[in-house]
């Protein structure tokens, strides 16, 4: 059935590969699902590069505006992995982000009502309960699919894409520095500059040999953040008491 899935992936050969929560949960799954039946090397060819096989490894976001969180990292030449759960964690706040409220609250529907301790009996009963299984994993990949085109993701990323620079996946991976950091590249570019990569060191002593410092960079932000903090200058003691200026 794997092999089955992943023929039928080379087939289709889509440029998205979309779903629900699918970069923590439904391909990891079946990346190790392959490794735990020693299929890997032939199940795990998911891209467009001949010979060349999808990679995963464990990966930490860190943004000052998403806060930080663990995901696995797959690397899936010549396709876009989107993820709606991350897309809309991003763009809308809401109480829950499980697909069931999150088709009820955009879409007015919900999943088939069916716990994932009671597939395995679905599956080994009569025709009426493997249709309501089949049922419920239809509606798993459909209601992706609507909510994909309802709040118009193709578009919106796609041309965020375009005007910032940046490629697709880097909008659902990556904070807000990336987006900034590339447009400048792109004048600098055009007019002919050179952007250096200078790495700012403290200096001992401020102006006139005082106690403050420059800013420096704050490093230490894991895979895709917005990467550099800053700490600002020291601040010194004040002199209490009233101040006669006139």
């Amino acid at each position: 059935m794997l092999l089955r899935w992943r023929d039928l992936l080379i087939e289709s050969d889509p440029d998205i590969i979309i779903g629900y929560n699918i970069i923590n949960f439904d391909l990891p799954y079946l990346y190790e699902r392959a490794d735990a039946l020693k299929i890997g090397n032939k199940f795990q060819i998911w891209g467009r590069v001949r010979g060349s096989h999808t990679r995963m490894r464990e990966a930490q976001f860190s943004s000052k505006a998403y806060g930080t969180h663990d995901y696995k990292d797959i690397t899936i030449e010549g396709r876009v992995q989107f993820d709606l759960m991350t897309a809309i964690q991003r763009d809308h706040k809401l109480s829950s982000y499980s697909l069931n409220s999150v088709s009820a609250h955009f879409l007015g529907e919900q999943k088939e009502d069916v716990h994932h301790s009671a597939i395995a009996d679905l599956q080994a009963g009569n025709e009426e309960t493997r249709r309501r299984l089949a049922v419920y994993c239809l509606k798993d990949a459909y209601l992706p699919q609507r909510l994909f085109d309802k709040l118009m993701y193709l578009y919106n990323y796609v041309e965020m894409s375009r005007v910032t620079g940046v490629p697709l996946s880097y909008l659902l991976t990556r904070g807000q520095s990336i987006k900034v950091f590339s447009q400048l590249l792109r004048k600098a570019r055009a007019k002919g500059f050179v952007i250096p990569n200078i790495k700012v060191l403290p200096r001992a002593g401020g102006p006139g040999g005082g106690a403050g410092r420059e800013c420096e960079p704050v490093t230490g932000a894991p895979n895709g953040g917005d990467g550099v903090g800053y700490e600002g200058a020291t601040v010194l003691e004040p002199k209490i008491g009233f101040y006669d200026l006139l």
